[in-house]
């Protein structure tokens, strides 16, 4: 059975006992959390989603991914800038995926 939910501003295809990084969300490390906004599950698809569906899943990480350096230079000029960045985000592990009705 798998599931395709939306978090973040993204949609992700999930299955039962999966791990994945999504965007930061709230919580601390071992709690539990529910995503309402299931897309698909198997051949049901919502419009836009499943009504009473839920995926539910436990915090493992929160974290930082790696740093990416952006570099900015102007031709002609003196102008240089270096940046660094690290985007924070969650890694869930996927407990159960519930249905509902569309």
């Amino acid at each position: 059975m798998f599931a395709i939910i939306e978090t973040g501003g993204k949609q992700i295809l999930v299955k039962a006992g999966d791990s994945i990084f999504i965007e930061k969300i709230e919580g601390k490390e071992g709690e539990k959390i529910t995503f309402s906004k299931v897309l698909v599950i198997d051949e049901k698809v919502g419009s836009p989603y499943i009504k009473n569906a839920s995926v539910s899943g436990k915090i493992e990480k929160q974290g930082k991914a790696k740093k990416i350096v952006v570099y900015r230079h102007n031709a002609k000029s003196t102008h240089k800038r270096k940046l660094g960045h690290r985007q924070p985000y969650t890694r869930v592990k996927i407990l159960a995926i519930s249905e509902g009705t569309k």
